[in-house]
């Protein structure tokens, strides 16, 4: 008998192992109370993962295939995953282990150790899911993720003429993809299912997992099988796909998921693979291209092709020290806002509460406003990281670390993005109608009631310029923080160190 285990976030239908059933084999799932403390997860979170497990491990059954799987209830007695699987081997008599390669360090290190010691057979394989191996950055030897990304363009032969050229004579439309959302753009309504989880909360709820956000247990609206996740992107291609682009960094209260897919969750637990969603896209737009432009199709595949693979490359290449970076040496506590939304500045608020309510926010939510505020004021990037890796459906960690340690907080000195990405309240005006209703005046530079993000940048500038002023994007920011009055500037950092003073009052 060979025992397998298949980990919460590798629902692939479509890997290997899973070819033809043999009674010789048993796959081994489990909820463990290991995976939901590690970090305090939103509610929605551990009712989507445990769902999309147990409607997997079902799939597996009817399909034929031999499945033991344990409920938290019955894996409660196990500490930990190496407990549990010695247990495991015991119970089933198995004279052999094997299990795909995770994509987190931590877990990846612990079933390495273990399996060490194992007087049976033990084999890794990988998780067929990826289109980029872990050594990724060694093997594409491109440190931004822009070249990165049309190395992969190439090898996949995405959106590529017959002369292996980038259709439309460009790599790239991110400078046609900045749009702010018009007050009367139609807004597609939400996808969202209804999958009644109740008897998973009440699970959670009676062995006492701690988690952060609300959860309506009987309609969960995440999607927990393979079928609702291409109900999902089938969605996305027909309504959203149109308009993804031009408006995917746009900043709304007037819709939770705007144009966005939203497919994150069934990505990064492999419901869907990424190769699948790219092809799709690209064939839907060849299909559409009176209604769909270049820019709005490159713009999403962008961020599957480039952004996620480099981004995994980068974690296995970095990690673990790249989890203790910390190159600007921030320390100030994560203020307690971010746990309630009650703060009165409109577009932090409404990015939190968001988040809270669905476990979700669009990349630039979580970029530009709640990671920007957090990278202004100095917070300690392992809350902050703590804060994202917890209250995001989709927050697995070697997707959510380089994304918040590197290219939000800058923590990495550089290795994910070529600046910081801190902006004052300009930016958030521009690309959003947050400040018409907010309680702080945007225009206003410093003094009482002027926008925290105004004075907070130019503060973070002044502080941090014997690490950033040799950056040459950011040569003119400093040109103009020195061609401002010393009075002016005195102001401005004045009142940057009184909202520093009162962070949890804002």
């Amino acid at each position: 008998m060979e025992l397998r285990l298949i980990l919460g976030d590798q629902l692939n239908a479509g890997h290997s192992w899973f070819r033809t059933p043999d009674p010789a084999i048993c796959y081994l799932m489990a909820e463990l109370r290991q995976e939901t403390d590690y970090c305090r997860h939103h509610r929605q979170k551990v009712l989507a993962f445990f769902a999309a497990m147990r409607a997997f491990a079902a799939a597996l059954t009817q399909a034929g295939h031999r499945v033991c799987y344990l409920t938290l209830d019955e894996s409660a007695r196990w500490p930990d995953l190496p407990g549990l699987l010695e247990a495991q081997l015991k119970a089933h008599q198995a004279s052999s282990f094997a299990w795909q390669s995770p994509d987190e360090w931590r877990l990846a290190n612990q079933l390495k150790s273990w399996a060490a010691g194992l007087a049976t057979s033990a084999t890794e394989v990988e998780s067929e899911h990826f289109l980029t191996p872990r050594d990724g950055w060694q093997r594409y030897p491109h440190s931004r993720m822009e070249f990165f990304y049309r190395a992969l363009r190439k090898q996949y032969r995405v959106l590529l003429d017959e002369r292996g050229q980038p259709l439309g004579g460009r790599w790239n439309f991110d400078d046609e993809n900045r749009a702010k959302l018009p007050e009367r753009q139609p807004i597609p309504e939400p996808l969202t299912f209804a999958n009644e989880v109740s008897e998973i909360d009440a699970m959670l709820t009676r062995n006492g997992v701690s988690t952060i956000g609300e959860a309506d247990a009987s309609k969960l609206p995440w999607p927990i099988t393979r079928r609702q996740s291409r109900e999902l992107l089938a969605h996305f291609l027909a309504h959203c796909l149109p308009h993804f682009g031009r408006y995917q960094d746009a900043l709304s209260e007037r819709g939770w998921s705007l144009f966005h897919s939203r497919l994150s969750f069934s990505l990064n637990s492999k419901m869907l693979n990424p190769l699948e969603v790219i092809r799709a896209a690209e064939t839907h737009w060849q299909a559409n291209q009176a209604t769909i432009t270049l820019a709005q199709v490159e713009g999403f595949i962008r961020q599957i092709l480039g952004w996620r693979e480099f981004v995994r490359a980068l974690y296995w290449e970095k990690m673990p020290d790249y989890k203790q970076s910390n190159f600007l040496g921030a320390n100030r506590p994560l203020p307690g806002f971010f746990w309630s939304g009650e703060t009165r500045m409109a577009c932090v608020r409404h990015a939190i509460r968001q988040s809270l309510e669905h476990g979700y926010a669009h990349h630039i939510q979580r970029l530009m406003v709640t990671g920007n505020f957090a990278l202004l004021a100095g917070i300690d990037p392992d809350e902050v990281d703590q804060w994202y890796l917890g209250i995001y459906v989709d927050a697995i960690e070697w997707v959510e670390l380089p994304n918040t340690r590197g290219m939000s907080q800058f923590a990495d000195g550089g290795l994910m993005g070529s600046k910081p990405y801190a902006s004052s309240g300009a930016y958030l005006e521009r690309m959003g109608h947050y400040c018409k209703g907010c309680h702080y005046q945007v225009k206003a530079r410093h003094g009482d009631g002027s926008c925290p993000f105004n004075s907070l940048y130019w503060h973070f500038l002044w502080r941090n310029r014997d690490k950033l002023g040799g950056n040459p994007r950011l040569a003119l920011p400093y040109a103009n923080w020195d061609g401002q009055a010393a009075e002016q500037q005195q102001a401005i950092l004045a009142t940057a160190e009184h909202y520093l003073i009162k962070l949890e009052q804002l």
